[in-house]
């Protein structure tokens, strides 16, 4: 297999860096969407478009058996400015492969290539290449498109770089991986006036600090001391001069947990807070949600499937099984969600020095990874849908 997939490597490096070049906003992966039909469409892959628009999957039959896989990786850049100053940097001003999606399509269509060339399983191959996983709802749009009515799959698998963590080692956890995460817009309507004459006025501001104050009760004193939950309160938009109280006050906030049943109190409890804060001052608060991604949550089964053939392929020192949860979040939760067996896991993007964090200026996608992270999709399908 490595042989095969080393063979590939320079094509691989240049198509990942070509799609680098020319980065996409979630929807709007038409280049990219094109490039993954044409390479699929070449290798004899039945590829269907238009999935959630730009998203796209990539099928191929061998043998007779009736067990399906699908096996998932993401499009879509960022809004962020490129600072790398290599070769390969974003031609796109303000847009940037700043999460390493780049490097996830490309390792996804190594494996495409190499399984269209070896053959060596028996069943139905579901590749999905999806769009808008960056706080989007791609993932969940190509699920109310039909995707697992038209393309069944008895399991599902997705994979993410992780910088902070060695090149092409694997990481894996069963249960809750990745936290939901729940963007909400809090809006303080008072009641405005001159700055001198505050007692004339309900001042939407001072609504507005001490709602963020008590929402921080509720992690310290509703949530059990034993699961993980995150509120923050990242933005505060009020006013415009220094002697006037505005109207209104604009609150974001951003809400995690690693626990359903916490996700769900969280976000109770901050309508009850906010609501009865407000009545307090004698203001009143509306609540919009903006986005809301699930809890990621792993299937055992297939975890530890996963992570056998990591082993397998790699070596045990190569494939960590109970690495910690993450407070971030991610789309793929949204597939697993409609259906559950199924298994996300990391692959290092390096730990050495200039190892940079996504959703960074300075971040890139580590070509290393690109053989292995093939290795471990053709891995995952080989062994799923033995020959």
């Amino acid at each position: 297999m490595f042989d095969t997939l080393r063979r590939f490597e320079p094509e691989l490096v240049e198509i990942r860096r070509s799609i680098h070049r020319h980065p996409e906003l979630g929807f709007e992966e038409s280049r990219t969407s094109d490039l993954v039909a044409e390479k699929l469409t070449s290798w004899g892959y039945e590829v269907h478009r238009g999935i959630a628009r730009t998203g796209l999957v990539g099928v191929l039959k061998v043998g007779s058996s009736h067990k399906t896989l699908g096996l998932r990786a993401d499009m879509d850049a960022l809004p962020i400015h490129e600072a790398t100053a290599k070769p390969w940097a974003s031609q796109i001003p303000n847009r940037m492969h700043a999460c390493g999606h780049d490097g996830h399509t490309t390792m996804l269509l190594g494996a495409a290539r190499y399984l269209a060339e070896t053959r060596h399983f028996n069943g139905t191959l579901n590749l999905i290449f999806q769009p808008a996983e960056e706080a989007l709802g791609g993932a969940q749009a190509m699920v109310d498109a039909g995707l697992f009515r038209r393309f069944p799959c008895d399991a599902i698998f997705g994979m993410h770089n992780m910088p902070g963590l060695p090149v092409g080692q694997f990481y894996f956890r069963s249960g809750a991986f990745m936290a939901s995460a729940d963007s909400l817009d809090v809006t303080i309507h008072g009641k405005g006036g001159h700055g001198a004459l505050p007692h004339t006025t309900v001042d939407p501001i001072v609504v507005a600090a001490s709602i963020t104050l008590a929402l921080q009760t509720i992690v310290s004193r509703n949530v059990d001391t034993q699961h993980a939950a995150v509120i923050t309160v990242g933005s505060i938009q009020a006013g415009d001069v220094a002697n006037v109280v505005p109207a209104t006050a604009l609150m974001k906030l951003s809400v995690r947990a690693l626990d359903r049943q916490v996700r769900k109190l969280l976000l109770s409890r901050i309508e009850d807070v906010v609501r009865l804060q407000a009545q307090s001052f004698g203001a009143t608060a509306t609540i919009e949600a903006r986005h809301g991604t699930p809890v990621l949550m792993n299937d055992e089964t297939q975890t530890r499937f996963a992570h056998g053939v990591a082993a397998s392929l790699f070596g045990d020192s190569h494939a960590h099984y109970g690495a910690h949860p993450l407070m971030g979040s991610e789309d793929f939760a949204y597939m697993l969600d409609a259906n559950p067996n199924g298994c996300y896991f990391f692959i290092g993007n390096g730990d050495g020095e200039g190892s940079c964090m996504i959703h960074n200026p300075g971040y890139d996608f580590n070509d290393g990874c690109l053989t292995p992270g093939a290795a471990m999709w053709a891995g995952l399908a080989e062994g799923y849908l033995k020959a």
